[in-house]
């Protein structure tokens, strides 16, 4: 019997994996606008979704990609469920381990979906934690493949909190040798733990200032200000925050290629202006996308390595 495999962190994968994985979302995006489908990828497998918070893009393109791998997705809102009443992540595990063939978690705790992992018999899946976004920034990644082709040759600049949302990218530029800068107020920097976690660290600059790296920058990448599980700050985050919203007045200096990403949803009028967000370098819709291509590379992997 095979070992399964979880993706709960982006370094569960290794350079060679996440180039698979671009090369198969790929393929599968050329094959679904001839209206190619792979139904024989999850075999009827019942595949739950259990979310803790809010989703619009994460839900949906997760149960699509099940759908046309010919599995079926089960929603499972947490809210609803026994743990909500204080049953252990343990015994739902055990519970959930006996009716489906996976599972994809959207959570606060990292340490939740590790512990689902350890009792579930098929593959886990990391859908964000406040630490973790690995499927986005997969996606994220094989955005600026599609449009960049070598990303050896990118400069990353990310601009606002280091949140989970930039500490995945932080991951994956070490694993795939990418350069990446990030601006931040030094209350919200970069954690010396990511840091010393890296295995190349000459790979990241930091500075306080948003304009220090936006000359050199291929992709301007900013996300909000107020992550879910933050509201209590809210005011004071704004304030902090409000030198870094990516205007026009930021990007003046940027190279005139450059790519603009946004995880989403975006706060506009915050840490992006309708003008970029909308504008001609704006490629949000496309990582949007590809959210869908590359979660069933993921499966694809998970389910047939």
């Amino acid at each position: 019997m095979k070992q399964k495999r979880d993706l709960l962190d982006i370094r569960d994968l290794n350079e060679t994996e996440i180039y698979r994985i671009f090369e198969k979302a790929k393929l599968f995006k050329y094959e679904r606008k001839k209206g190619i489908i792979h139904q024989d990828v999850l075999n009827k497998k019942c595949i739950g979704l259990l979310f803790r918070k809010p989703s619009s893009r994460t839900r949906v393109s997760f149960e699509v990609a099940i759908i046309e791998l010919g599995g079926s997705p089960v929603f499972l809102d947490a809210s609803k469920l026994q743990i909500s009443r204080g049953e252990t992540i343990q015994d739902t595990a055990k519970t959930l381990n006996l009716y489906l063939g996976g599972l994809v978690i959207r959570t606060y705790e990292q340490s939740e979906v590790e512990t689902f992992a350890q009792y579930i018999d098929s593959p886990v899946i990391n859908a964000l934690t406040d630490f973790s976004h690995p499927c986005q920034i997969l996606a994220d990644f094989f955005t600026i493949w599609e449009k960049k082709k070598n990303l050896k040759d990118v400069v990353i600049t990310y601009i606002g909190d280091a949140n989970n949302v930039c500490n995945t990218l932080i991951f994956g530029a070490d694993i795939l040798g990418v350069r990446i800068n990030v601006s931040c107020p030094a209350k919200y920097t970069v954690s010396k733990k990511i840091i010393e976690s890296m295995k190349n660290p000459s790979l990241l600059k930091i500075s306080e200032d948003p304009y220090a790296f936006i000359s050199e920058s291929d992709v301007i990448y900013t996300d909000t200000w107020v992550s879910m599980g933050d509201e209590s700050e809210k005011q004071v985050r704004e304030e902090i925050f409000r030198p870094y919203q990516v205007n026009e007045k930021l990007v003046k200096n940027a190279p005139p290629d450059f790519l603009f990403m946004h995880c989403l949803p975006a706060h506009r009028g915050q840490e992006v202006t309708d003008e970029i967000i909308d504008g001609k370098n704006s490629v949000v819709w496309q990582q949007a996308e590809n959210r869908l291509h590359v979660q069933k590379a993921i499966l694809y992997l998970l389910y047939n390595s």
